[in-house]
């Protein structure tokens, strides 16, 4: 009896490869950003936007978003590390700094939209959940945006879940519930506002620099260098948030940082020979060719 051999070829393989790049280096939830994006036939050229939050080493990143066959488009955008301008110049990556960052984008897109006026939001956060409430008639209704929270846990406590208290506070109608807020209680099943309230105004970050402080001090010194190099310390957090707030409801706009300062031709250095000209090349060889002839003769 003859035994045939399996040979285990590309096209072999090429079966169980994973169709999409994102998905194989596991950036992209194909399966949630396709519920995420796909609208209503009954809604036809209408944008469904996205309220992406993304957190980085140092920044957190909030957009309004939405998609085309093209590609995705950013309507607006706001940033952790502008937060400088309203205040707040250290933690920028903590619970109250994803709350203010998510409270500046909802201002800035409402503002955009000429609906700033209309829909202020909860201006006294309180910890309590706050929805938009449409105003009816004629008035436009509020603008509504659904959570995109990437490849991130969802779990209870999560600061993309900052954002959106942020963003909903600030007068964007996003469906939300309140079981994934810092201080839900899942036995009781009910939110406790004071401790939400706590983390807006970076309370829990207080607690946690007076207790360090008071056993070591060594190491207080050490780990909130910035915070006493810019005069803050447990008792001061709150005001400065609630200072912060109140300036970002101000003046939401976006202001461009000055970009780096391009070189001219003077002053950019060469580490390669400059190419010659034709010219230039052609008088180097008349010049070495009259070398040799002097120095034949």
């Amino acid at each position: 009896m003859a035994f045939l051999k399996v040979i285990k070829n590309r096209s072999y393989f090429a079966r169980f490869q994973v169709k999409y790049r994102r998905r194989r280096e596991g950036k992209t939830d194909y399966a949630r950003r396709r519920r995420l994006v796909i609208q209503d036939k009954t809604k036809f050229a209408t944008h469904k936007y996205r309220l992406v939050v993304r957190f980085t080493n140092k920044d957190v990143i909030c957009q309004i978003v939405y998609s085309k066959i093209q590609g995705d488009f950013v309507m607006a955008a706001a940033y952790a590390h502008e937060l400088g301008r309203y205040g707040i110049p250290v933690g920028h990556t903590n619970y109250a700094a994803a709350y203010a960052t998510g409270l500046l984008l909802a201002r800035r897109v409402l503002k955009k939209l000429n609906l700033a006026d209309r829909y202020q939001g909860n201006t006294a956060p309180n910890g309590e959940d706050y929805n938009v409430t449409p105003l009816g008639g004629s008035n436009p209704n509020p603008f509504r945006a659904f959570l995109d929270v990437g490849l991130a846990h969802t779990s209870t406590g999560s600061k993309v879940f900052a954002a959106l208290k942020g963003a909903t506070d600030g007068g964007i109608n996003v469906p939300h519930s309140v079981s994934r807020f810092v201080g839900y209680d899942g036995e009781g099943k009910k939110l406790q506002a004071d401790i939400l309230r706590k983390y807006i105004f970076g309370g829990h970050v207080a607690d946690h620099m007076a207790d360090l402080q008071e056993e070591d001090p060594t190491m207080y010194e050490n780990k909130f260098a910035r915070y006493i190099k810019n005069e803050l310390n447990s008792d001061s957090l709150e005001e400065m948030y609630t200072k912060a707030h109140a300036a970002i409801r101000a003046n939401p706009d976006f202001v461009s940082q000055a970009k780096a300062k391009k070189y001219t031709k003077a002053e950019q250095k060469r580490f390669n020979p400059k190419k010659l000209t034709y010219k230039q090349r052609k008088a180097r060889l008349e010049k070495k060719k009259a070398a040799l002839a002097k120095a034949s003769a």
